[in-house]
């Protein structure tokens, strides 16, 4: 009995070896030293960062929280290592009981196979814990391999270091994106209730189409706040998605819509502005007074986007639609799972590459 527990232990400390590596085989790269690509305004003092706090005022400490947050970030990099291991601090993190730790505080490996972005692997290690070295993937061949790796959509990060074994080669990646997107959206948008961070829909829908999304997701607070159109007046984008009609509710969409379109529209004359509808909540279901409330939203911004295209020139309006099969894909009544993100961001790649086409974006 007492060398069963002893072979007991002995595996499962070399288990927790094999998961958080030793530090002496690994060198380590800050993820900001190689490509950081996403970043809806580039010049942040903490490089993960999508807004400058100390510049842009008027955020609610909630929405400070968020804007700090690494939600749409991801690093480009080349190395030749058959083991890629990663080591984060922390700022702040979300405990969040409808996201999974992975998608909130953790990290998610693609590499690219046959010109395609193919999932490798996703982890979260403990966040109080910054020594500790994740490994993310191991028993790979020395080839070069070409990565991304997406950074957590709830924490905010102090330092993220990608390890690879000593003597092994890394490096920057071009970035193989096009063109600069911006997004500014809701819980939806930011990837509430996704697995890992690269399933929100704008990371789907950037990895379908080659366009580069530049995401500026803050959950529950996309109210076409002005504050927020100062952020948004100063990113230099080709063209704007906005999932604006998600959080507000009628009254606030029919008093702010047209002046956020025309601070916009100053902002960045001759851009296509695309407004998207929200989506049906499934709480809804049953709940007369959520389905008076979601069908009231619905309906102002489907009336006043209706006024707004035929008012102004470069403004757009389209309907994203969650698949067949959004009443079982709910995961709390309001967030749709992974597979209902993959059928918004597919329901949207149409019409909005017709529309960019008019401009010369492909």
């Amino acid at each position: 009995m007492k060398h069963f527990i002893t072979v007991a232990l002995l595996t499962a400390c070399l288990s927790a070896a094999a998961q958080t590596g030793g530090n002496g085989d690994f060198s380590f790269t800050e993820a900001s030293e190689l490509n950081l690509t996403g970043k809806i305004l580039p010049d942040t003092p903490n490089p993960y960062h999508r807004v400058d706090t100390c510049v842009y005022k008027g955020f609610t400490s909630g929405e400070n929280e968020q804007v700090r947050c690494s939600a749409g970030l991801a690093v480009l990099f080349r190395t030749d290592s058959p083991v890629i291991s990663v080591k984060a601090e922390y700022g702040y993190y979300n405990t969040a009981p409808n996201t999974m730790g992975i998608a909130l505080r953790g990290f998610d490996l693609y590499i690219r196979k046959d010109g395609v972005w193919t999932y490798a692997a996703s982890k979260v290690g403990n966040p109080t814990r910054p020594d500790d070295n994740i490994v993310l993937i191991n028993g790979m061949d020395d080839s070069v391999k070409e990565c991304m790796l997406y950074l957590p959509i709830y924490s905010e990060m102090y330092s993220v270091k990608i390890g690879v074994t000593s003597g092994s080669m890394i490096e920057s990646l071009a970035s193989p994106f096009r063109h600069r997107i911006a997004i500014f959206g809701s819980s939806f948008t930011q990837g509430i209730s996704i697995s890992r961070p690269g399933m929100s829909y704008p990371m789907q829908f950037m990895r379908d189409t080659g366009l580069q999304i530049l995401s500026l997701g803050c959950s529950g607070n996309c109210k076409m706040q002005p504050y927020f159109a100062d952020v948004l007046a100063d990113v230099q984008a080709d063209a704007f998605l906005f999932d604006a009609f998600s959080n507000p509710d009628a009254t606030m969409i029919q008093e702010r819509l047209f002046p956020f379109i025309e601070r916009m529209r100053e902002a960045h004359p001759g851009i296509p502005l695309i407004f998207m509808q929200t989506i049906y909540r499934e709480s809804r279901n049953f709940s007369l007074t959520n389905d008076m409330k979601e069908q009231a939203k619905m309906d102002m911004a489907a009336k006043l986007m209706a006024e707004a295209v035929r008012k102004y020139d470069d403004v757009y309006f389209i309907i994203p639609d969650t698949g067949d099969d959004a009443r079982e894909s709910s995961v709390d009544g309001t967030h749709p799972s992974d597979m209902g993100y993959m059928a918004w961001a597919r329901s949207i790649e149409k019409p909005v590459l017709k529309i960019l086409k008019k401009y010369g974006i492909r």
